[in-house]
């Protein structure tokens, strides 16, 4: 697994492996990034449930200007570290050992970008949906990857889906900040 592009353009990045880790693929990747490319440059990025904190790195990488990665794991944690070490992006980022939810609950900073990839079929992706919006500036993006038969939301407060695209075993939705309020069902 590598950067795709950037000021890290080609470093490798470690993973870990295990039952609930499950890093998003080049494709899915390339696909994300490509969705939100000319979005990144200057903003400030949350990479929750974030493994080897790749896409963080990479929204680093293309010019955001700070990244914090929450994770649970504590070996993920250091993964993370290590891997802001190699790009060279540590001075950028800020690196929680904790669980997501309750960091979405107990955040003061506001977000332009929000990564939510959780563990696959626990439910997590759409229960950090729920509290994104509260911890989002105006105009954000949130990008959730879940497995491909998650039943994600249409709305999440003042954020609608945009785009959802499927690949392989991946889906990937992403939500936009939209000034509609109108009645959601």
């Amino acid at each position: 697994m590598r950067v795709i592009t950037g000021s890290a353009k080609g470093r490798r990045l470690i993973t870990l492996e295990g039952e609930d880790i499950r890093p998003t693929g080049d494709k899915v990747k390339g696909a994300i990034f490509n969705s939100i490319q000319f979005e990144i440059e200057g903003r400030t990025v949350l990479d929750l449930f974030a493994g080897s904190g790749q896409l963080g790195i990479e929204a680093l990488s293309r010019g955001a200007e700070k990244a914090v990665f929450v994770d649970l794991n504590r070996r993920a944690v250091n993964v993370v570290n290590e891997n802001l070490e190699h790009c060279r992006l540590k001075e950028k980022a800020s690196v929680f050992n904790g669980d997501s939810l309750s960091y979405l609950k107990t955040a003061r900073e506001k977000f332009d970008i929000i990564f939510i990839d959780p563990p696959y079929k626990k439910g997590l992706a759409e229960k950090a949906l729920s509290l994104a919006p509260q911890v989002m500036n105006d105009g954000g993006i949130i990008v959730c990857e879940t497995d491909r038969n998650e039943e994600m939301p249409e709305f999440s407060g003042k954020f609608r889906e945009a785009k959802r695209e499927t690949y392989s075993k991946t889906q990937i939705v992403i939500y936009r900040y939209t000034e509609d309020t109108a009645e959601r069902g």
